[in-house]
């Protein structure tokens, strides 16, 4: 027992004289129980609508005016013009667009039903609930009307009370299939994994066997040193997407709808975000053990905060912001724009700008990082 007690207390002290080991056993998990669990909802909480009013009537305004009430909806562009707000979606402004035809009150003040167009974008995993939610509220508007109809119509037809004729329709995944949506986001996710973490381990790997000293005193340079290090896992990298896209097509039978030049493209801005993430983490840290912690807590915050399983809008306020931090956030936004909507340059060039200046900051960091390392 006396031998136990002993080899105990020692593992004891060396744990608790690493600082490094004790931030990885209690830190991280604390953070991301606070992040995650607040983060990660099913709940629909913030959806953007555009509402296209061609009546302009009392009757259109309710409709407006119950979808501005409703927490979960925000009407954020009014416009007479359907194709103002198919082109609105199309560039993904907005998450469903509402079109109020004309003549909408004349019809309810005569017992007739109206036609609402109601078209959701089915590149969201919440496209479903989304168009529950926006159907009840339409019921729910119909039912107040027909409570304020005149008595008279009432009484002469009451079969005829106001309803509403909701036509729902869902773009890019019409039957949301649960594949054409996941495979991309998994197919990311993966080359994230294995670009980040064993980029990660490589700088570490040479610190443990004591091959960066010798590194160190060649005249390689520190470009050289680091081009050298990312360029392998950047074409590895890259492969790996092209496999994984061949898979999900075999498999899954995902869409192709858009340019494969321009995606991999972005792939290929986007792992250098990943790549410079994980060199950082390994100019960071002195043992793969340690490097293989702290790649574990960035990949579940990447994992939860990139949207793939919970729409970002759903998140707290200061959680979208934290999610416009994860690069995979933007990439999984183009890859489903690109094999889903078949969008061109002009609909996700503000992610590839993001993807672009995160690369070159992060891999600014990452060698900024190595240098403070070798010296």
């Amino acid at each position: 027992m006396r031998t136990i007690f002993y080899l105990v207390q020692k593992e004891t002290l060396q744990v608790l004289r690493d600082r490094v080991m004790l931030f990885q056993i209690i830190m991280i998990p604390v953070v991301q129980l606070l992040l995650v669990t607040s983060a990660a909802t099913f709940e629909v909480r913030q959806a953007d609508v555009q509402f296209v009013d061609n009546d302009h009537s009392q009757a259109s305004r309710r409709v407006s005016e119950a979808f501005a009430a409703s927490e979960r909806f925000s009407i954020t562009e009014h416009s007479s013009s359907a194709e103002n707000a198919s082109r609105s979606l199309q560039a993904g402004q907005v998450d469903l667009t509402l079109h109020v035809p004309a003549g909408f009150d004349r019809e309810l003040n005569r017992g007739e039903q109206p036609a609402v167009r109601l078209v959701v974008s089915g590149e969201k995993a919440s496209a479903g609930v989304i168009q529950s939610y926006a159907q009840q509220i339409l019921q729910g508007v119909a039912a107040d009307l027909g409570a304020e109809q005149s008595p008279q119509l009432q009484s002469t037809a009451p079969a005829k009370r106001a309803q509403l004729d909701v036509g729902a329709r869902l773009w890019y995944n019409v039957t949301l299939e649960y594949d054409d949506f996941m495979a991309p986001g998994i197919l990311t996710i993966l080359v994230t994994i294995i670009g980040t973490l064993l980029t990660a381990q490589n700088i570490a790997r040479e610190k443990e066997i004591g091959t960066i000293e010798q590194l160190n005193v060649t005249p390689l340079t520190k470009g050289e040193f680091i081009v050298g290090k990312l360029l392998p896992f950047w074409a590895l990298g890259l492969l790996e997407f092209a496999v994984g896209l061949g898979i999900a097509w075999l498999a899954f039978d995902i869409p192709f709808e858009g340019s494969l030049f321009l995606l991999f493209g972005v792939a290929g801005i986007y792992l250098t975000s990943a790549l410079g993430i994980g060199l950082w983490i390994s100019a960071s840290v002195d043992t793969q053990q340690q490097a293989m912690f702290v790649t574990y807590f960035v990949l579940v915050l990447y994992l939860f905060m990139s949207g793939l399983f919970t729409p970002v809008t759903s998140m707290p306020a200061w959680a979208e912001w934290f999610a416009e931090l994860s690069p995979l956030k933007h990439f999984i936004e183009v890859v489903r724009g690109v094999l889903m909507k078949g969008a061109g340059p002009m609909e996700i060039w503000q992610p590839t700008a993001i993807l672009l200046a995160y690369g070159i900051l992060i891999l600014t960091v990452a060698v900024r990082q190595y240098s403070k390392t070798k010296a």
